[in-house]
């Protein structure tokens, strides 16, 4: 795995990191154990970013990291939480002072810290954007020492656009994959004029770009891609990516042909969002201690040659894009 900077925060990070969103919940039954033996596979493979947030499982995830962390003494990796959707109603009314302040305070007490590396608005309300008082109070909980840094994890390329305008946000979390192509365009380029870091979460398009599900898979009552399937609990884009589920699998049977042989197509995946050099870290999940090592070695696939990237944007343009592009 490759090592550089978080953008213009003080740390290095790997750019295959460990996205703790399946050890806390929502992806079917993931016992503690697996979830410990995933992340431990992830920091042993030499990750050094984590990402969770504090409704993964109402603080599970956090816990189980700060409890891994703590057995192991070695270096310590970044760790990036979330806050913001923990509020009923998820309104941008809620986006206060004294309600940011208490929920990072609940993860700095979950994570064991005295301070958050890195705290993220969990996908806020497109107008708390627009209230430049939100980032205000962010600054000072940054200058009281509760948070070294602060991002924005945004559902939208125009949200992102937005939120990179405010001269504190260090970082934006977003979905970019084979099948979600929009970002590698006016965001990724203003990113990188800014040195603003790039987290890519849902990097496997929910399992989909694994190759492994077929249209007999199936997903327990728990598990997002059964109960969000038309985004009946949180935004639809955030399971599959957005795509209509047979559409996905049609998709994905082209895709296949372009993996290079010995490769896995959740590696191959992988491998294609690292080519693009505005992407800081990618952060898939994993369920078990193979999930998390495979998910290493993806960085170690030769890079995609120009025909395959192109192929993979013929098939996006053809197949994805109508249904997700613009929406996005």
């Amino acid at each position: 795995m490759k090592h550089h900077a978080f953008g213009r925060m003080p740390f290095t990070v790997t750019n295959v990191g460990f996205g703790a969103w399946q050890i806390g919940g929502s992806w079917g039954d993931i016992s503690e154990a697996d979830g410990r033996a995933a992340l431990n596979a992830a920091l042993d493979a030499g990750m050094t970013f984590i990402d969770t947030a504090d409704v993964y499982g109402d603080g599970r995830s956090e816990k189980i990291i700060a409890d891994v962390l703590k057995t192991r003494g070695d270096v310590r990796p970044m760790v990036a939480t979330k806050a913001g959707r923990r509020l009923n109603p998820h309104v941008a009314e809620g986006y206060t002072k004294a309600n940011l302040e208490g929920f990072i305070d609940r993860s700095l007490t979950n994570l064991a810290v005295d301070s958050l590396d890195l705290v993220q608005l969990h996908c806020p309300p497109r107008e708390v954007l627009y209230q430049p008082e939100v980032f205000e109070d962010l600054n000072e909980l940054q200058k009281a020492g509760k948070i070294k840094g602060y991002g924005v994890s945004v559902e939208k390329v125009e949200d992102g656009l937005k939120a990179i305008e405010y001269p504190g946000v260090v970082s934006i979390q977003i979905i970019y994959n084979i099948f979600r192509q929009r970002p590698d365009h006016l965001f990724f380029q203003e990113a990188r004029r800014r040195n603003v870091a790039i987290i890519v979460r849902v990097p496997l398009a929910s399992g989909l770009l694994s190759g492994k599900i077929t249209r007999d898979t199936h997903f327990a009552s728990d598990d997002h891609r059964n109960f969000n399937r038309n985004g009946e609990a949180f935004d639809v884009g955030e399971t599959f990516a957005g795509v209509p589920f047979e559409v996905g699998l049609q998709a994905v049977e082209e895709v296949r042909k372009l993996v290079p042989e010995g490769a896995t197509m959740a590696a191959f995946a992988l491998r294609w969002i690292l080519m693009s050099d505005a992407v800081t870290v990618v952060i898939p999940g994993a369920r078990n201690a193979e999930q998390a090592k495979g998910n290493a070695a993806a960085a170690n696939l030769a890079p995609l040659s120009a025909d395959v990237m192109a192929a993979t944007r013929e098939i996006y343009e053809r197949l994805i894009a109508p249904h997700v592009h613009q929406r996005w």
